[in-house]
């Protein structure tokens, strides 16, 4: 999993509440389980027509907003059912950070196991978040280590996160990574195992 330390990146506005994750990534995307190439379904029926044309009004279609990082997000991201598949979607995508007021927990943990950072802020921080971004202030700073989100105008938000998650993130440790990092206690555990429980050994 890639460290998420500090990002500076453009800053997209999407201010609808309780996007789910269907939305976020439809089920006809989901007979995969490889990461890349999800970016095609994330948010397909905000981002295209029947036809498969890009709606231009939608944010991401927008020249100003293409290549953003940050993801402004409305009220209860990510409810609806546990996809793995939304995190990845977005990451896939270039999105490497989604600010709301609030998650879902299953979406919210999962973000965590993939990389993707989930920022918690106040209503009227998200809001001017949002304002600045709608008028043409894109690039701001998510600062992970610092725990702060800067504004396109400066304004410092900051932001609480789980230590042990932070840590994670900083590291690059999804579950995996981080039971390797006991990889010596688990090969001590296994020849103390071997010595005291040889049947268990010749099945």
């Amino acid at each position: 999993m890639k460290p998420f330390t500090k990002l500076d990146a453009k800053a997209a506005p999407l201010p609808l509440a309780n996007i789910d994750t269907d939305q976020i990534i439809p089920k006809q995307f989901l007979k995969t389980v490889e990461r890349e190439g999800l970016s095609r379904g994330l948010f397909y029926d905000f981002r295209f027509d029947e036809q498969g044309r890009e709606k231009p009004d939608f944010v991401l279609n927008q020249p100003a907003y293409k290549d953003a990082g940050v993801l402004i997000a409305g009220d209860n991201f990510g409810c609806g059912s546990s996809r793995e598949h939304a995190p990845w979607a977005l990451l896939d995508f270039g999105i490497s950070c989604v600010i709301s007021t609030s998650f879902a927990d299953i979406f919210y943990n999962n973000c965590f196991q993939n990389g993707l950072l989930p920022v918690v802020l106040k209503a009227a921080e998200v809001d001017a978040l949002m304002a600045e971004a709608r008028g043409g202030n894109h690039m701001v700073t998510v600062d992970l280590e610092a725990q702060t989100v800067t504004s396109p105008s400066g304004e410092v938000y900051r932001f609480e996160i789980d230590a042990a998650r932070k840590h994670k993130m900083l590291n690059g440790l999804d579950a995996i990574g981080e039971t390797l990092q006991r990889a010596g206690d688990i090969d001590v555990y296994e020849s103390r195992r071997a010595l005291d429980q040889p049947w268990l050994e010749r099945a």
